[in-house]
């Protein structure tokens, strides 16, 4: 991957694992983050369900961001691990199940593969008058959800943390998409919600210019099949798609697709 520019847009915070394996392989990584981690507006939901643990079978957590904020809520409110014991527990992605067993709780279902339809198949057979925690962020899918209490689950959704657009990301990325220096051969994509916010970011000329045209010849690297369904709905193509959908399969995704990809970066559209 020698000579390659990749642009990784993850949170400041979480850029670190694609970046780092990114840089083992040759690339020449560019971060600017299309996706902020905040909190959210009130903790009330989520102090209000991990005070009343005990009315839970099953709790589910969709992201690391999920663990984190959890786990600090508990501390606040001097809840130790001890409250979880009795709970059959669900993680989406090898990444969130690590983040849970390094707080020495067991996880029980990680799903073959690590979208929300999969958690739905792995667990509706086994929440039939089940009460269900489900820890997420403010804005996501609704599959989950839908799909358990159809299963018969008494479900409670929990905002943990919200996303929202970097505006501070706007400036450095519009350079960097013009700079024939700096333009980079691939954007990463690790979520609809980076594929969303990048649209935002690229603001008004987006909407004369559409983003596949401000992006030609540059690729684009999704890591599964919801953020490439994400990509085509705002008329963007998938050229790189992850097999396995983690970092460590997007990463070699990219591998394999780099011998393809154009010397240049091309000129700018933007």
């Amino acid at each position: 991957m020698s000579g390659i520019r990749v642009l990784v847009g993850r949170a400041r915070h979480q850029a670190g694992a694609l970046s780092g394996e990114l840089r083992k392989m040759g690339a020449e990584v560019i971060e600017i983050p299309f996706i902020e981690i905040r909190k959210p507006r009130s903790f009330k939901s989520l102090d209000q369900a991990l005070k009343n643990l005990a009315g839970y079978d099953w709790l589910i957590l969709t992201s690391v961001n999920g663990v984190e904020a959890m786990w600090d809520r508990m501390r606040r409110l001097r809840l130790t691990k001890r409250a979880l014991n009795h709970l059959s527990v669900a993680a989406i992605g090898p990444a969130t199940k690590k983040a849970i067993e390094q707080r020495r709780v067991g996880v029980d279902v990680v799903p073959k593969e690590y979208v929300a339809e999969s958690v739905v198949r792995s667990l509706k057979s086994r929440v039939k008058g089940k009460g269900v925690l489900l820890v997420r962020a403010k804005v996501a899918r609704d599959v989950i959800p839908q799909e358990l209490r159809r299963a018969g689950a008494r479900l409670d959704v929990v905002e943990a943390y919200e996303t929202v657009v970097p505006q501070s990301s706007r400036k450095r990325l519009r350079a960097t998409l013009r700079s024939p220096h700096q333009r980079p051969h691939v954007v990463t994509f690790t979520s609809s919600s980076t594929v969303r916010n990048f649209v935002a970011l690229l603001g008004p000329r987006a909407k004369t210019v559409s983003p596949r045209n401000v992006l030609s010849p540059i690729r684009t690297a999704s890591i599964g099949p919801v953020t490439s369904s994400t990509l085509r709905e705002l008329g963007m193509p998938v050229d790189i798609e992850a097999r396995k959908f983690t970092i460590p399969g997007l990463v070699t995704a990219i591998a394999r697709a780099a011998s393809a990809l154009p010397k240049s970066a091309g000129p700018s559209s933007y």
